[in-house]
């Protein structure tokens, strides 16, 4: 901590005091002075800040000052969260979002369900804590809130790392130092940077490792958060443990742990002891590492820390082991299992996989209804027109019969040539009128085809954009890691000591930076493919076609390609074909696009599934053809994962896909069915089974005035 800083803060603190002493009036200017004292002595005694902060919140409920209480119920959450009080913590925190909820504080809501996440994430309860954090991320988007947008992100990472996800948690915090440097908040930037260099430390990137922590203690050391500081010497001592590097370990540990008793700390007191027993069971101290571990397993029980339970399980049962006591040893390994599995289970890593899903899908779902809200608009505006023009229509009916009767009664009347002459020019002049409104109705007609046109082109170009817009951030945020990568790289370069391992780190980081933009570029590229392919303007010529041939040369192309990427795994394919099923008048190309799409679609959920089974599992694809009535059918089965109930209603809507992102761009079975509905006036169905079976389901008329000819095909291909 900066010298400065430790006589700014209480001389900070007695002017408060003394000002508090001098004007004892409970009014909300003491519970704002309240509220500062406790700020000024939150780094050097907590306790009493807390103190503090809680005198305040009574002031604040007396005075029925509801802003106030906001504030320091959050903070009071906060201060228990750090003290490891997380019993405190929960019921402040309780109260803080059950006020913001009344007042519909879009912002406060955010950063109650921030606190909760970091209060189930240091408890080791991913699930929970990423729960917390998503439904906060989605109150900060609303209130268009930068900062707390940002410091949820940082959340949602720190979950991430610690299920061990640590490339999408890299994913998710690398893009936040450009926000977070432009909007000055150093402590967001300290979190993101300790995070990467435990991400960097748990993927044996090293040399990443060591500068992205030691920033973060840099930078928590100059803004005086010790609390932190300590939290990143922490990790230096786990990484120079891993290293082997024994003194500089017991260095950092030592240096933590004292000044976390100093300052009685108790959140970071328990990992510090842990770093320093590790050291000792690495030096073969087993006596002074079983101590400490056993001192702060015990620490970490009242307040449920299981990543702290779970580090000290190990570290004793290895320590034990070595003693010879393997009774103990044996039950301190079994806890070890139970408290690793409570944090990185294969249960915790389906929760968290469907919060993300659920997350990504609702945020889809509102763009959907926004979209279809404009459409009613529109078709409320062309239902209007409508009307109007039967209004003309009926006006302009009216005045053919008013006409008719005009000239009836002129005829009668006046049998004279001029009379005739006149009735005639009265019919030329009402022709006339009728010929431009006849006009003005043509012009009406095609603006509102115009206008529906319109309405489905924007509904389209919506989804276009919203697809191309996630590969399009992932490029730009890449490029501009990678040019602060290259500046950094050119100064180093110009020192006069240079670092070979500072810039051959730096060089990586670029070669994986340029990866990832080909990757996203490749996406975007593959978008805009598959809606060229849709747009093509020559749809060819039909012609008489086979489809049992057709469906054995496309179902050998996608196998091909298969084992072009996969050349170990096999697929056992069975063909049932109808050898009286007759030719289709179709475009071979346009019916080859979409088998190969189903049969590709099929190989991947059999490979997918075979990931998940391994050698148990037998992956098939069933293509089967038959004559009905008025046309063919074509069922593609496979007994691969199968399609959620929840999401079999979208299969065939434009870019949505079940696939991870960069597999997929939610174009093909869009395609497929729009071919077989609108090109050949087929039908293109699904029934699936999650976790079974999901088989698709082409029906096309045929032209029955043209003959009939047996196609001669195997009755069954096996792999």
């Amino acid at each position: 901590m900066r010298p400065g800083l430790l006589i700014a803060q209480p001389r900070t603190a007695d002017s408060l005091q003394a000002v508090l002493r001098a004007s004892p009036r409970p009014d909300t200017t003491r519970v704002r002075r309240l509220q500062a004292l406790s700020q000024a002595l939150f780094m050097d005694d907590a306790p009493r800040s807390t103190a503090v902060l809680e005198q305040a919140l009574a002031l604040s409920r007396q005075l029925r000052d509801s802003v106030g209480m906001g504030q320091e119920l959050l903070g009071l959450g906060t201060r228990y969260r750090r003290r490891a009080d997380y019993g405190r913590a929960r019921q402040r925190t309780q109260e803080a979002q059950a006020l913001f909820a009344t007042r519909r504080d879009m912002v406060g809501l955010a950063n109650t369900f921030l606190q909760w996440s970091l209060i189930e994430n240091e408890q080791a309860n991913p699930a929970a804590a990423l729960r917390a954090a998503l439904r906060g991320l989605t109150y900060a988007e609303k209130s268009r809130n930068l900062k707390i947008v940002n410091r949820t992100r940082v959340a949602i990472g720190g979950v991430y790392v610690q299920l061990g996800n640590y490339q999408d948690a890299l994913d998710v915090l690398l893009p936040i130092f450009r926000n977070a440097a432009a909007l000055r908040d150093e402590h967001m930037v300290a979190s993101a940077l300790n995070m990467v260099g435990n991400c960097y430390r748990q993927l044996n990137d090293q040399p990443k490792a060591l500068r992205y922590l030691r920033r973060s203690v840099q930078l928590n050391r100059k803004t005086g958060d010790v609390l932190n500081a300590l939290s990143d010497e922490i990790r230096l001592s786990e990484l120079y443990a891993g290293q082997g590097k024994l003194p500089q370990a017991l260095y950092y540990a030592t240096q933590a742990r004292a000044e976390a008793k100093a300052t009685k700390d108790n959140y970071n007191l328990p990992p510090a002891e842990l770093a320093v027993a590790r050291v000792y069971l690495l030096q073969g101290r087993t006596d002074s590492a079983v101590a400490l571990a056993e001192h702060a397993f015990t620490l970490s029980q009242p307040s449920r820390s299981n990543e702290n339970l779970r580090n000290g399980s190990d570290i004793l049962a290895q320590a034990y082991a070595w003693r010879g006591d393997f009774a103990n040893a044996y039950r301190y390994q079994r806890l070890w299992g139970a408290y690793k599995d409570s944090v990185a289970g294969i249960e915790t890593q389906r929760r968290t996989s469907a919060l993300r899903y659920g997350y990504e899908l609702a945020r889809k779902q509102d763009q959907i209804a926004l979209l279809t809200q404009r459409q009613q608009l529109q078709e409320q505006k062309a239902h209007q027109q409508r009307q109007e023009m039967r209004g003309l229509l009926a006006g302009l009916a009216g005045l053919l019969l008013l006409a008719g009767l005009l000239a009836r009664n002129i005829f009668l009347k006046q049998r004279t040539n001029r009379a005739l002459n006149e009735k005639n020019e009265q019919i030329a002049h009402q022709r006339d009128r009728l010929d431009q409104a006849l006009t003005k109705l043509k012009v009406a007609q095609s603006q509102l085809v115009q206008s529906e046109k319109m309405v489905a082109l924007a509904a389209l170009t919506a989804g276009v954009a919203h697809e191309i817009q996630n590969p399009l951030n992932f490029v730009n945020n890449f490029s501009e890691v990678s040019l602060e990568m290259l500046a950094e790289l050119e100064e180093a370069r110009q020192e006069p000591t240079r670092d070979p391992e500072l810039e051959a780190s730096l060089l990586d980081d670029l070669k994986q930076n340029l990866l990832r933009i080909n990757q996203h570029g490749g996406r975007a590229a593959g978008i805009v493919r598959g809606m060229l392919e849709h747009a093509h303007a020559d749809p060819g010529q039909r012609q008489p076609v086979d489809l049992n041939d057709l469906a054995q040369d496309y179902l050998r192309l996608a196998y091909h390609s298969l084992q072009n990427t996969h050349r170990d795994f096999t697929v056992a394919r069975t063909l049932d074909l109808d050898p009286a099923l007759g030719p289709l008048h179709v475009v071979p190309q346009e019916l080859g696009r979409v088998l190969l799409n189903l049969f590709t679609n099929a190989f991947y959920a059999v490979h997918q599934k075979a990931l998940l089974l391994g050698p148990a599992y037998t992956p098939s694809v069933r293509v089967r053809t038959r004559r009905v009535s008025g046309g063919v059918e074509l069922h593609v089965r496979d007994n691969g994962t199968g399609i959620a109930p929840v999401v079999l209603d979208k299969i065939f809507d434009p870019f949505f896909t079940t696939k991870p992102p960069g597999e997929g761009t939610g174009l093909g079975l869009w395609l497929s069915y729009d071919i077989i509905t609108n090109g050949y006036d087929g039908t293109l169905t699904v029934r699936s089974e999650e976790g079974a079976f999901t088989e698709f389901v082409v029906t096309l008329p045929q032209d029955q005035g043209m003959p009939v000819v047996a196609a001669v095909a195997g009755a069954s291909e096996e792999a």
